[in-house]
């Protein structure tokens, strides 16, 4: 728009990045919701073990100035679906051609084996181009250890991974994937190298 005296005007917009990164978990923490409301599974996120250090009080209680990490976390969700012991981790990335393997760390590969080798349902959910998908903990680690790669190839991962649709009720629904593959008496723990 041209003002007085052939002055251009333009408006800035303010984009807030706060909360980039948390659309994957807000809609995993929306669909456990509805599942919890439908009385289909119990899954929760698992909070993070904090140890104080240092806190004070004010008008407004307990206030914590110096906290650390207890130790090492899991995997971000677990829980009970149908008997059995469900646990699974969301992840995102920008990268286009591959998951990066940096993006789970060691101690959490090997909790992965350990869900897998007594026999849970253990799986990745990753949002990469757009797209949402399943990735089960076996095909995970049979990756890891048939492949000296530091990244996992997105071919790989939209091959092997089920494509889950973001919908408005319940918004990424895994548990149907999941239900496909018990019903299909398919072995979490057998497929993979202990």
């Amino acid at each position: 728009m041209l003002y007085p005296n052939n002055i251009k005007k333009t408006h800035k917009t303010f984009i807030n990045y706060a909360n980039r990164g948390m659309d994957l978990e807000e809609l995993i923490n929306e669909t456990n919701e509805y599942y919890l409301e439908k009385d289909m599974a119990l899954i929760y996120k698992k909070p993070t073990p904090i140890g104080i250090a240092k806190s004070s009080f004010n008008e407004f209680g307990r206030t914590i100035e110096k906290a650390y990490f207890k130790e090492q976390s899991t995997l971000d969700y677990n829980g009970i679906y149908k008997g059995k012991y469900i646990e699974f981790d969301a992840k995102e990335t920008k990268s286009k051609t591959s998951f990066p393997l940096a993006n789970v760390h060691k101690h959490q590969i090997e909790h992965i084996r350990n869900v897998i080798r007594h026999d849970g349902i253990v799986f990745l959910i990753i949002k990469m181009n757009g797209l949402y998908y399943l990735l089960l903990g076996n095909d995970f680690i049979n990756f890891i250890d048939n492949n000296e790669r530091k990244s996992i190839p997105y071919e790989y991962i939209s091959t092997k991974g089920f494509n889950l649709i973001e919908k408005y009720n319940p918004p990424l629904d895994y548990l149907k994937i999941i239900d496909n593959l018990l019903l299909g008496g398919h072995n979490y723990g057998k497929e993979v190298k202990s």
